[in-house]
This record gives C-alpha cells, structure tokens and sequence, in this order.
C-alpha cells in the first residue's frame, strides 16, 4: 500500500526581516549548523549593501533574487535511443532554489575577501542584471531557446 504524499512545509522567516526568502538564504549560507556565523554574514552583507548602493539591504536582495530567477530550463529526454534536451518551465519552488543556489556559487568563487563582502558584490551586480549568477541564468535561458525545436517533447 502506498503512503499518503509528505505535506510541504512551508520555511522558517529569518529574525530581523521576517521574510521567507531571507530564511531560505540564510539556510543555504549556513555549513555544519552553524545557524549564526551565516546570519552574520548575510546580515553584513546587506549592510555593505546599504553602505555601498544608498538603497535599503533587502530591496537590493529581493530584486537580486527577482532578476536571477530562471523562467526556462533544458531537461533531458531519451527518445527513440537519442537524448534530447527539452526546454521547460520551472517550477515556483525550484526558480528559488536554482536562484539561491546560483547566487552563491557566484558567491564562492570569489577568492581573496570575506564571505560578507563577495556576497553583497554578486547581490548588486545581480540587482543590476550582471554578474556570475545572472550569467548563469541567461546561459540556461539561451540554452532553452536554442532547443526549442525539441519542445514538442515535453510531457
């Protein structure tokens, strides 16, 4: 017999800002448990922002998260013997997801400063529709437009 399908639950808002995608961030920042040092470098992070744009911290980063977020992705489909990669839209949860998750990884592969300090250059960059993680998403979006022909594979 199958079990019934396991309930989504919704995320904890971080503690200064009480927003969601804060809390997300900030979960994702986070290695071994360390709840505090990433709150810490998030929070830094949105104060150079604030230093550094003249604009508030989590406008900057909201509208970071906004330009990132990809509409399109390719996914790979086997038929007939050949794999074709199938553009599709993404997913709500998964656009956060993919946009988290590309915002650091722009983030780490900056060398030679603090955590705080690359973290708030990709977030203006990003807000500014530049940078490593707005690259990635134009890739994937140039990516799904290229296999458009393969569209009628989706199902």
């Amino acid at each position: 017999m199958r079990r019934r399908r396991a309930e989504r639950r919704e995320g904890q808002p971080d503690t200064i800002y009480n927003n969601e995608i804060c809390g997300k961030f900030i979960n994702s920042i986070m290695q071994e448990g360390k709840k505090y040092l990433a709150e810490q470098i998030f929070y830094d992070a949105l104060k150079i922002v604030e230093t550094k744009t003249g604009k508030p911290g989590l406008s900057v980063f909201l509208e970071a998260v906004s330009n990132v977020k990809p509409d399109l992705e390719v996914k790979p489909r086997r038929v007939g013997g050949a794999t074709y990669q199938v553009p599709m839209e993404v997913r709500a949860g998964r656009k956060l997801a993919l946009t988290i998750r590309w915002l650091l990884q722009g983030t780490r592969e900056k060398k030679g400063m603090p955590m705080s300090a690359k973290l708030a250059e990709e977030l203006i960059l990003a807000a500014e529709k530049k940078g490593t993680a707005y690259k990635k998403k134009e890739d994937t979006h140039r990516m799904a437009e290229a296999n458009k022909a393969f569209a009628h594979f989706r199902w």
